[in-house]
């Protein structure tokens, strides 16, 4: 499988770019193919985007991360590898006291992302054409770097991720995503399939895409790549810009577990957590056998992730928070710590005030009077002492809320 050898990637971008060295050819290659198709390819709205994604709040990320509210918000945040400034969109409007920073190796992409940004009065950011090997050049450090389906993308991803960590702010935070390859089986399968079809014609982005829409449109319904593509990427690959990404793209290095923590141990930084915690639950999968589960409790923690992928191959891509140490985080163990406390709504939730709506990750939440009506309590001002005076609600139920993510606390 090619993802485990970086060289192919690499070679397949060599004959497009013969005079250049391996690591400007894929860079070449990579600003090339979002010349041609800019991604994402969101379209440009002239209002706030909807919604949110929690991952891009500083007060939600921070709160996953180390259990507490940040103690500032007017933070600088990174948006490495911003493409056409969809999360950069989002980063500024849900962090109103954050100034924000983007950059890219595609002019394509940055045109379409300061528009994108302008329109929708996203006037916190300033955009920079470089790629993830001179964000160096950037001045002073970030509280928050984001770096969203990048990496992995790069000739050199421990180079890449080794020059943000130096400019991470120290207790920063950095979000990044990389794919899986467990779950892209049939994704690297067809990118194959295409560069053998295209010949000499590879890094045409353009006829790749018709030979992959070609592909599709002959291989049998029954097909496993077929039915993975349906069943998966259906409703986004209908596009262009969508199809070129994931199937023509001229580098990409799938990970898993153990080649997702060399590259995690090669930034220096602190593994905090995956994003999705519920995934990485060994109860969920082995739940039913006990004496499997006591087996397990021998495994140290990267062991376990990796039982889970090989249980559940479903991985397409892995995210997580890494921090630059030290990142503190809150113990509210102690009565008497949670109790001083003062408590607020997360602010990626939907629907509230109500005892039924959506959490930070849009998951329904149904909650018991008691917990509504503390909830309707957390003003930002109040300690969970002053609150459970008039809630009939113990401390359990309080940190019940905190772990659920609907809440956030601030000690005092």
């Amino acid at each position: 499988m090619y993802p485990k050898c970086p060289a192919f990637a690499k070679l397949r971008v060599a004959a497009i770019f013969p005079t250049m060295s391996d690591s400007q050819t894929v860079s070449a290659a990579v600003a090339k193919l979002y010349n041609t198709y800019p991604f994402p390819p969101e379209a440009l709205l002239d209002e706030p985007p909807p919604g949110y994604n929690w991952r891009w709040n500083w007060l939600a990320a921070h709160s996953f991360c180390t259990g507490q509210k940040p103690q500032k918000q007017d933070i600088r945040i990174l948006d490495a590898g911003c493409g056409t400034g969809v999360g950069t969109e989002y980063l500024v409007h849900l962090n109103p006291q954050a100034s924000v920073v983007g950059i890219d190796l595609s002019t394509g992409a940055l045109a379409v992302a300061k528009e994108r940004c302008q329109r929708s009065g996203a006037n916190r950011v300033e955009f920079h054409h470089l790629s993830l090997y001179d964000v160096e050049q950037l001045s002073g450090e970030f509280d928050l770097i984001n770096c969203v389906g990048v990496l992995h993308h790069t000739p050199d991803p421990i180079r890449g991720i080794q020059a943000l960590a130096k400019k991470l702010a120290p207790g920063g935070l950095m979000h990044i995503f990389v794919y899986g390859e467990l779950g892209r089986w049939e994704i690297q399968l067809m990118q194959q399939a295409i560069a053998l079809l295209q010949g000499d014609k590879r890094g045409d982005y353009r006829d790749g895409v018709q030979v992959g829409r070609q592909i599709f449109a002959s291989l049998p319904e029954n097909n496993r790549i077929v039915k993975s593509d349906k069943q998966r990427w259906s409703l986004e690959n209908h596009k262009d810009e969508y199809f070129a990404d994931m199937y023509v793209h001229p580098q990409e290095i799938d990970y898993n577990i153990e080649t997702l923590f060399e590259l995690i141990d090669a930034s220096g930084l602190e593994f905090i957590g995956f994003s999705n915690p519920s995934f990485w639950q060994l109860e969920r999968l082995l739940g039913k056998a006990p004496e499997l589960m006591e087996r397990a409790q021998g495994l140290g923690d990267r062991q376990r992730h990796r039982l889970i992928e090989l249980l559940d191959p479903e991985v397409t891509h892995y995210e997580f928070f890494l921090g630059r140490p030290t990142v503190i985080k809150a113990d509210w163990s102690e009565d008497d710590v949670l109790l001083t406390a003062i408590p607020e709504l997360n602010p990626c939730i939907e629907g509230f005030p109500s005892q039924c709506f959506f959490n930070y990750d849009y998951q329904i939440v149904n909650l018991s009077v008691a917990e509504f009506e503390f909830l309707q309590k957390c003003d930002g001002n109040s300690t969970v002492t002053e609150i459970l005076a008039g809630v009939q609600m113990g401390l359990d139920e309080v940190r019940t809320l905190l772990k659920q993510q609907l809440i956030l606390l601030t000690p005092v």
